[in-house]
C-alpha cells in the first residue's frame, strides 16, 4: 500500500493502452507516462481556483495550489521523467500567477531546475509560463502524438488533450460510483483534470459526442486504473 500523499510506483495501479498505436500508460493519479521518453504528461492544474473563487466571496479552503503540486511532485518522485507537459489550464486565471504563494512558487521552480518543464498555454492562462519557470508552447509533438490543450473539433488520431475534464457514472454493487477519468477510441485520448478543485464533464455530455470515431471508453482513476465501455456509462451533468 503507497503512503498518504506518495504515488504508486510505475507499474502499480497503471493501465497501459495503445493512442493511435503508440504505447500509454495511464496512471491512478490521471498522469500520462510515456516511459520510452521519459514524459509525464497532466492536464488542467487550475491552480489558485480557489483564491479566485475567494475573491467572488465564496470562501474555499486555500490549500487547493498546495495539494495539487505536491500530487506532481509525487508522480515526478516516483517516475522521474525527464521532461512534464503541463496540457493547459495550468493557472486558473491571468492573475494567478500574482497569487500564489512564496513556497508554491518555490515548488514549481525546484520542478523546472530538475527536469525540462513545458507549459502548453490554455484558455486560462493563454501566456504559459509566465515567470515560474520552463518554457511555454502552444503544442507539444512527440512520438507520433500531438499533445495540446484543447481537443480538435473533429476525430484527430494521435492527439493527446485536456480541456474538458472528462469524468463518469457508472453502477457499482453498492450504488452509483461518479470518477475523473481519461476517455479514448484508441485514436486519440482526452485527460481528466489533474487540479484538486476542478470539477468534471459527464463523457456522455454532447460535448464529446464529435470528438471520437466511434464511442469511448472511460478509464476511471480509483486505486487503479480500469475501464467502463461506453455503453456502461450514465449521464450525469456534474461529476466532482
Amino acid at each position: 500500500m503507497t503512503a498518504p500523499g506518495l504515488a504508486p510506483p510505475a507499474g502499480f495501479g497503471d493501465l497501459t493502452i495503445q493512442i493511435a498505436g503508440i504505447e500509454t500508460t495511464l496512471r491512478p493519479s490521471g498522469a500520462l507516462w510515456l516511459a520510452r521518453q521519459g514524459l509525464l504528461v497532466v492536464a488542467d492544474l487550475h491552480l489558485e481556483k480557489g483564491s479566485a473563487y475567494a475573491a467572488r466571496g465564496q470562501l474555499l479552503p486555500p490549500y487547493d495550489t498546495r495539494e495539487t503540486l505536491n500530487r506532481l511532485g509525487a508522480e515526478i518522485d516516483a517516475l522521474e521523467p525527464r521532461t512534464v507537459v503541463l496540457l493547459g489550464d495550468t493557472l486558473h486565471d491571468r492573475q494567478a500567477e500574482a497569487r500564489i504563494a512564496g513556497p508554491d512558487r518555490e515548488k514549481l521552480g525546484a520542478i523546472a531546475d530538475r527536469l525540462q518543464l513545458v507549459w502548453v498555454c490554455g484558455n486560462h492562462d493563454p501566456d504559459g509560463a509566465g515567470e515560474l519557470g520552463g518554457v511555454s508552447a502552444e503544442s507539444v509533438e512527440v512520438a507520433g502524438l500531438v499533445l495540446r490543450h484543447e481537443p480538435s473539433p473533429a476525430p484527430a488520431r494521435g492527439e493527446v488533450s485536456g480541456h474538458l475534464h472528462p469524468c463518469l457514472r457508472v453502477r457499482g454493487p453498492a450504488g452509483d460510483i461518479r470518477r475523473r477519468c481519461f476517455a479514448s477510441d484508441g485514436q486519440r485520448l482526452i485527460l481528466p483534470a489533474f487540479g484538486a478543485y476542478a470539477g468534471g464533464l459527464n463523457l456522455r455530455d454532447a460535448a464529446f459526442a464529435t470528438l471520437f470515431e466511434r464511442p469511448p471508453t472511460g478509464y476511471p482513476l480509483g486505486r487503479r486504473v480500469t475501464s467502463a465501455p461506453f455503453d456502461r456509462l450514465m449521464p450525469d451533468r456534474a461529476c466532482r
